[in-house]
């Protein structure tokens, strides 16, 4: 699909000094309305969950648990709506004039806020989940289905961050079995935080090390929320990181993860 949206040079300028970018429309209506009804549909059968795609981001995850912050890891496997759209056209074109020409998209996840009882997503870097050894380039685009406004969960960002090195993170509530990550005490002032309502297929980018929270949806609808991550290829790096809180990792959809990846044919 082609890209039909471009942002100015004073966007790109802004993105890479404050490391992140609001923009006000990133798909069409229909797209959204296509996308939404397919998000609903997997998130209903709990899609990937036998193989640890899709788990509980708050919460411990046992099997027959309300989960408060769901997600799921690569939706666009689960449904053709989310395959080949032209968000992700846009979202392409975006990132290669934010980060270069070899930027391109390189996976996808989505987060579920319920109604009235969706869970915040504690402020964190995403480096702080990826690999320690690698160097990044990298960015990510959050889409929300709805409006997304404060009192149901939009993007916070903490201005410039990008810049900083990873901070020391921890599992929520100090419990290995939580999946979800957030940033030791200390080491962000939330008095610098941004707010970043946006309507409907509109979009924030942000850098893979930008400090960013979402609130509790406290609203009486879902806050649907699809995100791409795309970046820049680099070599790996000479002196791979300490990413301790890593390690510390004990999850029920960890556990299911490594079964599923058994359970492959070899060849």
């Amino acid at each position: 699909m082609k890209a039909t949206i471009t942002v100015t040079q004073e966007q790109v300028d802004f993105f890479r000094r404050e490391g992140y970018l609001a923009i006000e429309r990133i798909t069409t209506d229909d797209e959204i309305a296509q996308m939404r009804e397919a998000y609903d549909e997997i998130f209903a059968r709990r899609a990937g969950r036998d193989e640890g795609m899709e788990f509980d981001l708050a919460g411990t995850d046992e099997d027959g648990q309300e989960a408060t912050l769901p997600q799921i890891l690569d939706p666009r496997r689960y449904a053709a709506a989310l395959q080949d759209t032209l968000y992700e056209a846009n979202a392409r074109a975006i990132a290669r004039q934010l980060l270069g020409v070899e930027a391109d998209i390189r996976g996808s996840h989505a987060i579920l806020k319920p109604a009235q009882i969706g869970s915040a997503t504690p402020w964190h870097q995403d480096e702080a989940y990826w690999n320690p050894g690698e160097n990044y380039l990298s960015l990510s685009v959050w889409m929300p289905l709805q409006e997304a406004t404060p009192e149901n969960g939009c993007m916070c960002f903490i201005p410039g961050s990008h810049e900083w090195e990873v901070k020391p993170h921890h599992h929520i509530g100090n419990n290995p079995k939580i999946h979800g990550l957030e940033v030791d005490e200390g080491h962000v002032d939330t008095a610098q935080a941004v707010v970043c309502p946006l309507p409907a297929g509109g979009a924030t980018f942000h850098y893979s090390r930008t400090f960013h929270y979402t609130g509790p949806n406290r609203s009486e609808t879902p806050r649907r929320a699809f995100v791409l991550t795309g970046g820049v290829p680099l070599p790996p790096r000479e002196n791979p990181r300490d990413f301790y809180w890593q390690q510390e990792t004990d999850t029920y959809a960890a556990q299911k993860r490594v079964e599923a990846a058994k359970e492959q044919p070899e060849g």
